[in-house]
């Protein structure tokens, strides 16, 4: 008690306060703390000043700037899709606002054992599928490594001597009750997280910018930039910088917000297995511009996947053929195929002595106590002491178990489990997780941590980030750690000993450095961009004109004029026509539907269940934008995630009709402000001209339907004054119209500005000169055709421009005297209906078929070795 009081005398009368002020938290600790000393009691000096910090902020403003790094996170479409969950698909990224802080003398220590952990790892990778002397030598058992899943025979004699072959490498760490770091799990095949780190430390920098200052923590960037010069390097023979591509499984992974991120962060294009293919044993990107040659590959697909021909012959997300050709040495792939072997927790126990027996060194960094259950002793000690133990498989056929949470018949079943395949299964030590400080409802509180590292290879050796992704777990008494179960994301702070400066991701370039490199545009994404401009301005006309019709049904309930009514069935057939939802206000009892109108709207507008519902439309916009992700700034991010904020809002409740009134403005608003975004920060190349043939095509085949509904079938003179006023209305139109033409409001001068008038944005015509702009400037496919010779769709554009022309409003204004409707009017609309719909179809068969790969039809070595 005296040394105690001596210990607090002499401490600064900030720390004494800071102590008295955290006097519960010790309360709760169940073993090693990071921020909480026990010899002496208090505060980890490295802790204090962010401490400090912590407890003047208070509980409600710490609360205040989680909620707040959780809305820059959501709008910056920072998400993680948690399976099995309702809410699973783009779920927002939980991030607790408090770090992990490590000093930086303990981090040099842990950034040694990961360099040499990752040498060791590269080195088996080479020797298991090279000469294996590790099995040859007896230093590892070989029912171990080829009872894996993860080693891949043809993958044998592939890695190249000249270059390192673990390219990327992942450690989850752990820090045990004597307060050193242990390794609970390698992972080498596709490492994922180091997205998520950046992203998790830009938000920190936001929310807990003032504190993130005064602490002077290691930045981020420089490992992102080693990494990049890592892969440039690859090919040190290459006239050009390589083109490297990002391979992801696609959007409904679990980490495809990550693949996006890193893409754009990095600069490399996001691929799908479709959109390369391997010929003359090269793999080439499909893109917009044609066939370009990869160089490298960085893989977030598992390595099984990879290639149908050679390994899984199931798999739609790989590239029939790529082994091969990197069998050739024609491609490299970052991590290579078969590196998820090293994954195997089994080799834990037998990495120490590969380690004494190759580099001469003890092993820096111990795993986690682990028993391979192949060999009898081993066997015997996981039966006796299984409920002190975690039961993982040695590859993903079997689950982590905690055998004490297990009941006893539960337990004797895995028993039998073990027995019948002792060689699939290790035992591993349930450590003690140390814990740190989270925010739970307001208050500080000890939670279980894990750290994941990440390392690159660099210059001959192997870069660490400086810092990390940590995760805790939800609650007390959580002893699985993981995002899948709930956990909440830390970012890591390791602190330097002076001030750190900011290093750009770019390396320092000097006058006449600069070289373009085409990454080229998947054509996969050009689709996805065709079809995020024909949905997102389906929406908005689908918006305006559900506006329309609301404001007319509302001057029939005021007023109970026949003449509103009859346009208000014209524009409710017109949303049928739209929509495509029929028999909707269509058919034998659209009498008795219009005299009700709202249940039938609120079907059109909010059933998900009709997939060309506006609810459906913009759900179609949301998924083909987040196909994108990568190609889309921060700010369009922001508008796009406003609109699926709304669309979440209306779907709610499907029912409140007063809801959805309120809400199309809104809709229409964060509409028009994504067009404006894609105007000014995409650049002009083929992915925006996609974009803008897509919202181009689908306005002018709205224009068609509108007028074709609204102005083919004459009305009484009060009905199409009425009429002739809510189409314009709809176009937004009606100030343009009533500035040029004065008190004038006829058939033929709105079919002057709205077909005919080249200037003006709303018009069929204007549509149309737009649509052959930007077909001019796609580049040629298949083949180049001679200057002076069109496309197929160039020509069908050129007659839908032509024949616009040559119209005369009089002539389309004119009524038959044998059909009583204007004839000449539909027909031209239905010419360019059927023209324009013929360019789309075109478009796709040109510019975003994708050829079926070649597929193995009887199985591969891989089904018949399992």
């Amino acid at each position: 008690m005296a040394t105690d009081t001596k210990n607090k005398a002499a401490a600064p009368d900030g720390v004494v306060e800071l102590e008295s002020r955290m006097k519960q938290y010790p309360s709760q600790l169940r073993g090693y703390d990071e921020m909480w000393a026990t010899t002496p009691a208090g505060v980890n000096p490295h802790w204090r000043r962010l401490m400090r910090d912590l407890n003047e902020l208070g509980g409600d403003e710490l609360e205040r700037r989680r909620l707040e790094a959780r809305r820059l996170l959501r709008e910056n479409g920072v998400t993680y899709n948690i399976y099995n969950d309702p809410k699973g698909q783009q779920r927002t990224w939980q991030l607790d606002p408090i770090p992990l802080v490590l000093k930086s003398t303990d981090w040099a220590v842990i950034s040694a054992g990961l360099k040499q952990r990752a040498r060791l790892l590269d080195m088996v990778y080479r020797d298991l599928y090279g000469e294996r002397h590790l099995i040859k030598e007896g230093l590892l058992p070989p029912e171990l490594i080829y009872g894996h899943q993860g080693f891949l025979r043809p993958c044998d004699q592939v890695p190249k001597e000249d270059m390192p072959q673990l390219l990327l490498y992942a450690a989850d760490l752990a820090r045990g009750p004597d307060g050193r770091m242990w390794i609970m799990g390698d992972r080498t095949q596709a490492p994922s997280g180091a997205g998520y780190a950046l992203e998790t430390r830009m938000a920190m920098t936001r929310v807990m910018a003032d504190e993130f200052r005064r602490t002077q923590v290691h930045r981020l960037s420089i490992f992102f930039r080693n990494l990049r010069a890592t892969l440039a390097s690859l090919l040190p023979n290459a006239k050009e910088e390589p083109r490297v591509v990002i391979l992801t499984p696609g959007p409904r992974n679990e980490t495809y917000f990550e693949h996006a991120y890193l893409a754009s962060y990095l600069g490399y294009s996001l691929v799908q297995g479709d959109d390369l293919t391997v010929r003359d044993g090269k793999v080439w990107l499909k893109s917009l511009e044609g066939l370009k040659q990869v160089d490298i590959i960085v893989r977030r697909v598992d390595d099984t996947f990879c290639d149908p021909l050679e390994l899984r012959e199931d798999s739609h997300l790989g590239v029939p053929g790529l082994l091969q050709a990197a069998r050739l040495g024609n491609v490299i792939i970052a991590n290579p195929l078969g590196s998820s072997v090293l994954e195997n927790p089994g080799l834990m126990p037998f990495l120490p002595s590969i380690c004494k027996h190759w580099l001469g060194e003890d092993i820096m960094l111990p795993s986690a106590a682990t028993w391979w259950c192949g060999q009898k002793k081993e066997l015997d000690y996981v039966l006796a002491h299984l409920p002190e133990l975690v039961i993982k498989g040695i590859d993903r056929r079997a689950p982590s178990v905690f055998v004490s949470q297990l009941k006893p018949a539960e337990v004797e079943q895995l028993k039998q489990r073990i027995l019948a395949a002792p060689y699939l299964y290790v035992g591993q030590e349930v450590l003690s997780c140390s814990t740190t400080p989270a925010l739970s409802k307001g208050d500080i509180v000890p939670r279980r941590v894990l750290l994941r590292a990440f390392v690159t290879a660099h210059q001959g050796d192997y870069d660490v980030m400086p810092g990390g992704l940590s995760r805790v777990a939800p609650d007390a008494d959580s002893l699985f750690i993981s995002n899948q179960a709930g956990g909440l994301s830390k970012d890591t702070w390791i602190l330097a000993d002076k001030p750190v400066h900011q290093v750009s991701l770019w390396p320092t370039a000097r006058p006449g450095d600069a070289v373009v490199v085409e990454a080229g545009l998947p054509s996969r994404s050009g689709e996805n961009l065709f079809w995020v401009g024909r949905y997102a301005e389906r929406a908005e006309g689908t918006l305006r004109l559900l506006r329309t019709a609301l404001g007319k049904l509302a001057d029939y309930d005021d007023y109970g004029d026949d003449a509103d009514l009859a346009v208000l069935k014209q524009l409710l057939i017109t949303l049928t026509h739209l929509t495509g939802i029929y028999p909707g206000f269509t058919g034998e009892d659209a009498e008795e539907h219009l005299a009700n109108p709202r249940p039938r709207i609120l079907d059109m507008a909010l059933n998900r269940a009709q997939r060309s519902s506006l609810i459906g439309t913009l759900d179609s916009f949301m998924q083909s934008a987040f196909n994108v992700r990568d190609l889309w700034s921060v700010d369009t991010w922001r508008v796009i995630d406003n609109v699926d904020s709304t669309i979440q809002h209306l779907a709610g409740d499907p029912d409140d009709f007063p809801l959805l009134q309120n809400e199309l403005d809104t809709l229409i608003g964060s509409l028009m402000a994504f067009f404006g975004q894609t105007q000014e920060s995409m650049p002009h190349e083929s992915g925006w001209y996609m974009l803008t043939l897509g919202r181009r095509l689908e306005r002018a085949l709205q224009v068609v339907n509108i007028l074709r509904n609204a102005l083919v079938q004459p009305q009484s003179d009060v009905v199409e004054h009425l009429m002739l006023e809510a189409v314009l209305l709809n176009q937004a139109s009606l100030i343009t119209h009533r500035r040029r033409y004065r008190a004038l409001q006829h058939v033929y001068t709105v079919l002057d500005l709205l077909l005919l008038d080249t200037q003006h944005p709303r018009s069929l015509a204007y549509q149309v000169e737009q649509i052959a702009q930007k077909l001019a400037k796609l580049p040629p496919m298949p083949v180049k055709l001679p200057a002076h010779q069109l496309s197929r769709e160039q020509k069908l554009v050129l007659q839908v421009s032509t024949e616009l022309k040559l119209a005369e409003t009089e002539k389309l204004a004119r009524i038959s005297e044998d059909t009583g409707h204007r004839i000449h009017l539909e027909k031209l609309l239905n010419n360019v209906e059927r023209r324009l719909s013929k360019v789309s179809m075109l478009l796709t068969e040109k510019y975003f078929s994708h050829t079926q790969g070649a597929r193995q039809l009887a199985p591969t070595r891989i089904e018949l070795s399992v």
